[in-house]
């Protein structure tokens, strides 16, 4: 008995040779001249069979032509994505429950690799790694299509770091600047405040024409909600696609969900617009792919981790760069975040990481519970590029501050084994613990540059100094404050230019001073 494909090419054979012999002429030849033109159909390539299936993974037998990524349907709409290629079947993790999905049951190809639906309506919305909204507002009307992995751009696509993407974080904006295109990673024990400096910079990019994407990965439900009503609270969710794949959803999502979020980020960057994207965090993501991959039966290396690893990573954050203006100048700006445990940065991911990207925020835990929040190391903290896109008057107002406060944690141990000191020495601790209260911000409230040029330069002349480090608080804000109403046009000017002339800079001094009743 014929297979029912087969039986259906057949007839479609039949159809064409009675559709020959309506016409006039030689019907032997015309039979010949059909029977040469008419080519299989690769139908019987296109269905597979399913051999097991259990744990997201399922293994395939029958489709010989599959390649690599591909994207099949399983029973009851379920999709998948092939992830191992092997001698008589392939292994395909799975975007959804398993249940529907049986040993025998039909598998369909689609000829397709995995991608998401993107466009401008994506803006403002929660999405999971498919595309699909999880917000409950509805439709998303995509514009395009683009696959979740693509190549980076090459070199000669690219240009160099040159424009700030402002965090409004003080520590980070004076010592460790970031630029547009860069990828700086946040690192740091649980509970340390990574994903708040992550969120605080894109609440920062209100009104810079920059669009924000927060890809949560593993993250709990809840807190995935907090982050989305801290962001329509303060304005942010206008400009902001969240890219969710919870703790609770299957790991292929998990995996999926950064590649997904970074598809969506090109889409923008090639229409000429600059991009900032969170990954939060690739430890999870790093956790996720392991666990495919040990389902997998690929051979397990260091931490269980499989070799490729590294390569995971790499091709994902190797897609941010700040394209040439040839080819319209958009940029994809990285922060990805990964988790320490007892801040071991030597660990297997945490070094992954770091060796890809261009610089590191690192956090730390001791620093957190004292109260210095953001909790900023300065010596183990680094930004590769981002100097030659800070704004001159930052530059300018930031001076030595580095060095000053690396040269304080050295006399602040030293102090601890010695109770005689002179009073220099004395005036460098006290200038030095100041500049650490200067640092301390709050959580969701950015500065505005002009703001932080104000706040540097004040220190820079030791105004701070004259005050105790529970006050330095109050006095920040009583300058800012004075400097708004008795010097508004120097702040215009920093925030439009970015300049800071040495006249603005006395200016600013006078101002502050006043505040602490030097003058």
């Amino acid at each position: 008995m014929l297979n029912a494909r087969a039986e259906e090419r057949l007839n479609e054979l039949r159809g064409m040779l009675i559709g020959l012999a309506a016409n006039e002429g030689d019907m032997i030849s015309l039979m010949r001249e059909a029977i040469d033109s008419w080519e299989p159909s690769d139908e019987f390539s296109k269905r597979g069979t399913v051999l097991t299936v259990g744990d997201g993974i399922a293994t395939v037998s029958g489709l010989y032509n599959v390649c690599y990524g591909e994207i099949l349907i399983f029973a009851g709409g379920v999709r998948g994505m092939v992830e191992e290629l092997k001698r008589d079947h392939v292994c395909c993790v799975l975007f959804g429950d398993d249940e529907p999905i049986t040993e025998g049951s039909s598998v369909k190809r689609t000829g397709k690799t995995a991608g998401i639906p993107v466009g401008n309506a994506f803006i403002g919305r929660v999405v999971n790694a498919l595309g699909s909204p999880v917000d409950g507002k509805g439709a998303i009307e995509a514009e395009s299509y683009m696959p979740v992995e693509s190549p980076a751009p090459a070199i000669i696509e690219r240009q160099s770091v040159s424009e700030p993407m402002q965090t409004g974080i003080l520590a980070i904006d004076s010592m460790f600047p970031i630029g547009r295109g860069q990828r700086e990673l946040i690192i740091g024990d649980r509970q340390t405040g990574k994903t708040s400096i992550a969120i605080d910079t894109i609440l920062n990019q209100k009104d810079k024409n920059v669009i924000c994407i927060y890809v949560a990965i593993g993250q709990k439900a809840s807190g995935v909600a907090q982050i989305c009503r801290l962001l329509k609270e303060n304005g942010a969710d206008k400009y902001t696609v969240v890219v969710n794949a919870s703790a609770s959803e299957p790991a292929a999502l998990q995996y999926l969900a950064p590649y997904a979020g970074c598809a969506l980020a090109e889409y923008f960057m090639y229409d000429g617009r600059d991009v900032l994207i969170v990954y939060d965090d690739l430890s999870k993501h790093a956790i996720a792919y392991r666990a495919l991959s040990l389902l997998l039966e690929r051979s397990p290396g260091r931490e269980a981790y499989p070799g490729d690893v590294f390569y995971l990573h790499s091709r994902l954050l190797e897609r941010s760069a700040r394209l040439s203006d040839k080819l319209g100048g958009g940029s994809i700006t990285a922060l990805p975040i990964v988790e320490t445990q007892a801040g071991d940065v030597s660990a297997y991911i945490p070094t992954n990481i770091i060796s890809i990207t261009d610089g590191q925020i690192f956090l730390e835990s001791d620093l957190f519970f004292e109260g210095q929040r953001p909790a900023v190391n300065i010596g183990l903290s680094v930004s590769r590029v981002g100097g030659a896109a800070q704004t001159p008057a930052l530059k300018k107002a930031s001076g030595s501050l580095r060095l000053t406060l690396a040269q304080y944690k050295e006399i602040e141990v030293f102090n601890q084994f010695s109770s005689d000191l002179d009073e220099a020495t004395k005036k460098q601790l006290v200038h030095g613990k100041n500049l650490m209260y200067l640092l301390r911000q709050e959580q969701s409230e950015p500065l505005k540059v002009y703001k932080q040029v104000i706040l540097l330069v004040a220190a820079a002349e030791n105004v701070f100094d004259s005050v105790l480090p529970e006050e330095v608080a109050a006095l920040k804000k009583k300058i800012i404050s004075a400097a708004e109403e008795g010097i508004g046009d120097i702040c215009e000017s920093i925030e439009k230019s970015g300049k800071l002339s040495g006249d603005d800079r006395d200016r600013i001094v006078a101002v502050a001073k006043k505040c602490v009743g030097k003058e």
